[in-house]
């Protein structure tokens, strides 16, 4: 399908309907010498991802020649710029799929790692590598990001080479169940980077921030959260917002090339010359949709981007708090936000990095609003009744977000007090 006229992109989004709701989650993490002075190398990186092939039967993603991920049936390994490994995970029906499924790659990396002669660390930001002595690799779409995403955003090549995050993957079964979601995801971005806050060390000093992460994917091109997504965000509204965005890049004739200058309308307008095709098809709307940074996004799917990685506790946390309540309770989800003001959510937004749970909105702490969304979650999955072998429900992963609500200390509050 080409994409010609705006109905084109409503019309993908449309394709995203789902009558059973999955989950998928992306987990970061950053790789180690294992005396922690230095981070991995591409050539080091090769060795893990060609040990996963031989052992666990992954199958290799080649740019060119060179080695840049692995496929494992709905599974997929990426290399992020700096060379911070990514697991995308399948398409899940319950958490406990999820959490089976991310223990089973940690052992796999840890495994490789072992072979290699590296370690893992799970922080959303680097503590110890400056950006210049960042690591890279041959991908070619990120040669051109790091010229490109600078221009619009003062820490953008710390975005790319120094933080690592957990995403989040939910479906919708309408257009207005897209509606509901995607406003009571943006509106709790606040809350989720206060909750899950595990990134206060730069350069093996204190930032005076909890979550640096979060700092700098503020100050990232095609970043942040746009006040219009704190409103009721449709598929024409968002393919609107889609077409103003600038292009990075674009895949013609088996090359990346610059994406000159222009938005996604220009592109769809045929007024960039060049080409192998004057318009763009489906898939270059799913790459351009790929490279839009906000802390929310849709594409087939709505994507929650504004937590910090972390260790496999939290790994579990964060997806179970959000299925409790955007798949099992989302109405009375909705009605608690239904009075909070877009300015307030946005003061929220630049405050917590360094405030965490004491940032208030509406005259009251994220920290009380998680004990309230938290108990609103656990319903959620009470409800939704996915047991494992024991008999348990889903509730079991909340037991970290929990303790951080119940002492009311972050991982990067405990973080902080470790490093002292």
């Amino acid at each position: 399908m080409l994409i010609k006229s705006k109905n084109n992109i409503i019309e993908h989004f449309t394709k995203g309907i789902k009558k059973n709701n999955f989950i998928g989650v992306e987990n970061e993490k950053f790789l180690f010498s294992k005396n922690f002075k230095q981070r991995a190398n591409y050539n080091q990186v090769k060795k893990i991802l060609n040990y996963l092939i031989s052992k666990f039967y992954w199958k290799p993603v080649k740019e060119k020649k060179n080695l840049i991920g692995l496929k494992n049936l709905g599974k997929s390994i990426t290399l992020e710029p700096g060379n911070q490994i990514e697991l995308a995970g399948d398409k899940l029906k319950n958490i406990h799929q999820v959490c089976s499924e991310g223990n089973t790659f940690l052992k796999q990396l840890r495994e490789a790692c072992e072979k290699v002669g590296l370690g893992t660390i799970s922080l959303g930001y680097d503590p110890y590598t400056k950006l210049n002595d960042a690591p890279n690799n041959p991908k070619a779409r990120y040669k051109i990001m790091t010229k490109e995403m600078p221009k619009n955003g003062k820490l953008s090549l710390n975005m790319m080479y120094q933080t690592a995050g957990t995403q989040i993957n939910l479906d919708y079964s309408s257009e207005k169940d897209f509606t509901k979601k995607f406003k009571l995801i943006s509106h709790l971005t606040p809350l989720t980077i206060g909750t899950f806050a595990n990134s206060p060390i730069k350069e093996n000093k204190l930032t005076g921030y909890l979550s640096y992460r979060a700092k700098v994917w503020q100050n990232t091109s095609r970043g942040g959260l746009p006040r219009i997504f704190l409103e009721n965000m449709d598929f024409e509204k968002y393919a609107d917002f889609t077409m103003k965005q600038s292009l990075l890049f674009i895949l013609s004739k088996n090359k990346i090339v610059s994406g000159k200058g222009k938005n996604f309308g220009d592109f769809m307008n045929g007024k960039i010359k060049g080409l192998n095709s004057i318009y763009p098809n489906e898939k270059d709307l799913e790459t351009h949709l790929s490279t839009i940074f906000t802390e929310v996004r849709l594409k087939k799917y709505i994507e929650v981007r504004c937590l910090d990685a972390c260790e496999w506790d939290c790994h579990c946390a964060g997806p179970a708090f959000y299925s409790g309540l955007v798949y099992g309770n989302l109405e009375e989800s909705l009605d608690v936000i239904k009075n909070w003001k877009a300015k307030d959510i946005l003061n929220a937004y630049y405050d917590v990095p360094k405030k965490g749970l004491k940032t208030e909105i509406n005259n009251k702490s994220l920290r009380a609003w998680g004990k309230i969304f938290l108990k609103i979650s656990k319903k959620g999955l009470i409800k939704r009744n996915k047991l494992n072998r024991k008999k348990n429900n889903e509730t079991i992963y909340l037991k970290n977000v929990e303790n951080i609500i119940k002492i009311n200390k972050t991982k990067a509050e405990q973080t902080i007090e470790k490093f002292k």
